[in-house]
C-alpha cells in the first residue's frame, strides 16, 4: 500500500488549518504558501473534505476553511480514507465480504490481514490533536 499525493496533502491540508484557524478561517492560497503546493491541487483536496463535512468553508474577502470539528475527533485513518478509498494492501480485502474464490485455500490471505490490521491499527488511532503535537514539537521554540 502507499499513500498518495492526495492523501499526503490531504494531511498536511488538515494539519495546516488545525494549526491556523484559531482567530479566523484559513485561506487556500496561505496554505499553499506555507505548505509549497499547489492552490488548484489544494482546492481539488479541500472540495471533498468540505463536502464530506470535514471542513467548513465561508465565503468572501475574510473567508476561507475551519475543522468542522475538534481535531481529537478525526483520525488519519479517516482523513486518509476519504481521499484514498480503501488502504487495503490487496483488492480481496477492499470490502468487508471478501469474494475471492480462492479465499478459502490462499495462504497469503493471512499475510494481507495482518498488514491491514497493522495499517489501520496505526492509522486509526493518530488523531489530527496528535498530528498537530507532533508538528508543534517540530517547531523551534517560540519563546
Amino acid at each position: 500500500m502507499k499513500i498518495s499525493t492526495r492523501g499526503r496533502y490531504a494531511l498536511r491540508l488538515m494539519i495546516d488549518i488545525g494549526m491556523n484557524d484559531q482567530d479566523s478561517p484559513v485561506r487556500i492560497k496561505d496554505i499553499a504558501q506555507r505548505q509549497e503546493i499547489s492552490e488548484k491541487y489544494l482546492e481539488q483536496i479541500v472540495s471533498v473534505l468540505n463536502k464530506a463535512g470535514f471542513v467548513r468553508s465561508s465565503r468572501g474577502p475574510q473567508g476561507g476553511y475551519r475543522l468542522a470539528r475538534a481535531p481529537k475527533d478525526y483520525t488519519a485513518g479517516e482523513i486518509l480514507t476519504l481521499i484514498e478509498g480503501s488502504l487495503a494492501p490487496v483488492a480481496c480485502l477492499d470490502t468487508p465480504s471478501n469474494d475471492c474464490q480462492r479465499e478459502a485455500v490462499c495462504p497469503t490471505l493471512i499475510l494481507w490481514k495482518k498488514i491491514n490490521e497493522a495499517v489501520h491499527g496505526v492509522v486509526d488511532s493518530v488523531t489530527l490533536e496528535d498530528l498537530l503535537k507532533w508538528q508543534d514539537d517540530l517547531l523551534p521554540d517560540k519563546d
